[in-house]
């Protein structure tokens, strides 16, 4: 037996997803994602990564601008769904979508409910320096992240995690729950579990503002900063470049004895002060160039002892 499913989503962390259900069997008769958006130089449109697997699927898909739209609501009522599957999808359903097919909407979500409810649990699970997160898929409420959960999975953050290899993990494993538990619905054999009222965090919105390194706070979370915000948007700091400041991402950093000015270097090899204790920069990136180790970036661009970032 198969279901008859709905598939939303719209980045790469979706599209994972997507692939994992239809390869199980599953009748996935349409899919919803984003608009396409301008990209590159050329600021092109580009469909997004769930857009463009589910055409090479032959999946029919629409991206509405808004859901709450009353024909699209009854467009996709009409689709006489046993389920609608959802990962990242960047839209709030509302209730009368929400319950619309015939056993609900199930979201996939990156972290351990109801820690780091909202738009970016993977960035502020690292940079909170939890040690631990995971995957769930959870029944949808109207409530932002707030469903009972139907199954889970606990992923270890290692020391050397970044946002990105984190997300690749958690990608992976989320999109391996879906097999089992589409599988447990149909048999009619899941068992929700509803969230605990403590212990609720949310994972707002990373800001162009936060991503700027402060250097007062202390090593372990300066680099837990920089950690969750690589690769994107990216941790960074200015350079004293002559005419103007050169911005300098940073994408790793491992935190080390040191004492001094908060931002001042200790050494000619990136050893930075930091309010408690100081941090080596492992990795960084000046602006209009590639990621580099710190031997390749002191090759071009000297950071001498007793500089201030």
């Amino acid at each position: 037996m198969t279901l008859r499913l709905a598939f939303m989503g719209t980045p790469d962390f979706a599209a994972a997803s997507l692939a994992e259900i239809v390869g199980a069997g599953h009748e996935v008769v349409r899919v919803y994602s984003q608009p396409p958006r301008p990209s590159g130089r050329g600021q092109t449109l580009r469909k997004s990564p769930v857009h463009q697997l589910a055409e090479q699927f032959g999946i029919e898909v629409l991206t509405p601008a808004s859901f709450r739209d009353p024909d699209v609501i009854a467009d996709f009522a009409g689709l006489d769904l046993d389920a609608a599957c959802v990962v990242a999808y960047g839209q709030i359903l509302p209730q009368e979508a929400l319950d619309a097919p015939r056993l609900g909407c199930l979201n996939l979500h990156a972290s351990l409910l109801p820690r780091w409810r909202g738009a970016a649990p993977i960035q502020r699970a690292i940079m909170a320096g939890d040690e631990v997160t995971g995957v769930q898929i959870m029944q949808m409420e109207a409530g932002l992240d707030t469903g009972p959960v139907l199954i889970s999975e606990i992923v270890p953050i290692a020391p050397e995690d970044t946002a990105g290899s984190l997300h690749d993990r958690l990608m992976t494993t989320g999109a391996q729950l879906w097999p089992r538990t589409l599988a447990a619905l149909e048999r009619g054999s899941l068992n929700a579990t509803p969230q605990p009222d403590e212990g609720v965090t949310y994972a707002k919105k990373i800001t162009a503002a936060e991503a700027r390194i402060d250097w007062t706070r202390p090593a372990s979370e300066v680099a837990d900063h920089i950690r969750g915000l690589s690769p994107f948007p990216g941790a960074w700091f200015e350079l004293d470049g002559g005419k103007r400041p050169v911005r300098v991402k940073v994408h790793f950093a491992e935190p080390e004895r040191g004492e001094g000015e908060p931002g001042e270097a200790l050494d000619d090899q990136l050893l930075i002060a930091c309010g408690r204790g100081a941090v080596r920069l492992v990795r960084l990136q000046r602006e209009g160039r590639g990621v580099m180790g710190a031997e390749e970036f002191l090759r071009g661009t000297a950071v001498p002892a007793g500089t201030g970032l």
